[in-house]
């Protein structure tokens, strides 16, 4: 099929490529010229594992990138895939999936045969309904016939992405008519998967509660590490023992300083936003963001305690990105840390394998090194934020420092004398 993509961000850059490796022809839509030069010369603008592969195999080939809405007319599906970020008040702003559909309306307009509007960005239920198809008809003008739309959410995990959209643990497509949702089934075609057809509101939903329960499941294992950390409990002895349990799973239950990166905070924050519009008080959801808020604050509090006033201190900090094997460091507990480290008047030696630019448009004045040795040497403390394998293997680099004061926000270090912010 011709497969049109609005966005060329990690999911809409993901899924483009991984269509095109499932045989489809697709065409990125991308109003960054820098990122539509990249693409098109096979060089990814992001860090994926695997994304480099498929984008030298397709590039240029069945994959292109393009500044244009004009190869909208010849595709048979669009995929919107641009970003929801959080607004001023927690709700999604949804500016970009609005522009995104009057864009794709006003070139659909020539277009002939059966077309399939699919939004895979992460929206408010009501959205795709109240917003999208809407938008998109009335830009149309009148070929509204030959119309179809559905809602196909995202499940990546940044630095598995390219994974999980190959072996996805489900396809969840929502539509209203069924010629719709089969089309975007189709385009699937290839993955061996369970797919699961919903309505278009309760598709929407699924992505919102998918989020929540993670990031709820990390809040409760905060919490609970909290409360060993004050009985001289490992943490993580408990939860491999309430993991085990099958109706819980191991998965999300590592303790540590909490969630980031660019959909749980920003999904749960823009969830209690639509509860509360609703006449509801999402008591849960609310105390899952104010643990995930207080949890950086308790490592730096921790440290403290270790070292005194942390005025004219020296801190490393060893991981920027908000999870390993990747170079974002949106809502990093990395930068919560530094800044806190900051107002209390510390300077901060930094080092992250790939989120240092990234970093660096964050948090312009601190030191950045080119290892995890030349931040450590002479400071008066060690932070490991970021769960990157090579930090596993650190020790005799710890002895570089004034003092082997060694914090864990993530539980990676095998030394014996590294103390973590719940264990």
């Amino acid at each position: 099929m011709k497969i049109s993509v609005v966005g060329g961000g990690y999911v809409g850059l993901v899924s483009s490529a991984c269509f095109a490796e499932l045989g489809h022809n697709v065409n990125i839509i991308e109003i960054d010229c820098n990122k539509v030069e990249a693409i098109n010369s096979g060089e990814p603008p992001i860090y994926e594992k695997g994304l480099d592969g498929l984008l030298s195999r397709h590039a240029g080939e069945n994959l292109m990138a393009t500044d244009s809405y004009d190869v909208i007319p010849e595709s048979d599906l669009s995929f919107i895939c641009v970003g929801t970020p959080p607004g001023p008040d927690g709700n999604a702003d949804l500016s970009m999936v609005a522009s995104a559909s009057r864009s794709i309306g006003r070139y659909l307009r020539d277009g002939e045969g059966y077309h399939v509007v699919v939004v895979k960005s992460t929206v408010p239920p009501g959205t795709t309904e109240e917003l999208v198809i809407p938008t998109v008809l009335e830009e149309a003008r009148g070929r509204s016939d030959d119309i179809g739309f559905a809602m196909n959410p995202e499940f990546l995990r940044e630095g598995m992405a390219v994974y999980d959209f190959m072996h996805p643990d489900r396809i969840v497509i929502g539509s209203r008519e069924g010629g719709a949702g089969d089309l975007a089934e189709s385009a699937y075609s290839g993955i061996d998967s369970p797919v699961l057809r919903v309505g278009i509101r309760a598709a929407e939903m699924i992505k919102y509660a998918s989020n929540a329960m993670l990031a709820t499941k990390i809040s409760f294992s905060n919490e609970v590490g909290n409360i060993c950390k004050d009985l001289d409990i490992d943490v993580y002895e408990v939860m491999r023992g309430v993991g085990l349990d099958h109706r819980i799973s191991p998965h999300f239950l590592n303790s540590g300083a909490g969630f980031g990166g660019s959909c749980l905070p920003k999904d749960v924050s823009a969830l209690i936003r639509l509860a509360e519009s609703l006449g509801e008080y999402p008591v849960l959801l609310k105390s899952v963001i104010e643990v995930n808020e207080r949890q950086p604050h308790r490592l730096v509090k921790l440290l403290e305690e270790k070292i005194g006033d942390l005025f004219g201190k020296e801190v490393a900090v060893l991981g920027l990105a908000f999870k390993g094997d990747t170079d974002d460091v949106r809502d990093s507990r990395a930068i919560k840390v530094i800044l806190d480290l900051k107002e209390k008047g510390a300077s901060v030696k930094a080092y992250d394998p790939l989120a240092i630019p990234n970093a660096r448009k964050v948090v312009p004045d601190i030191k950045y090194c080119r290892s995890a040795a030349e931040a450590l040497e002479g400071c008066d403390a060690g932070l490991i934020m970021t769960e990157w394998a090579e930090f596993a293997s650190l020790d005799e680099e710890f002895d570089m420092m004034k003092s082997r004061v060694i914090l864990e926000g993530r539980r990676i270090l095998s030394c014996e004398d590294a103390e973590g912010i719940c264990w």
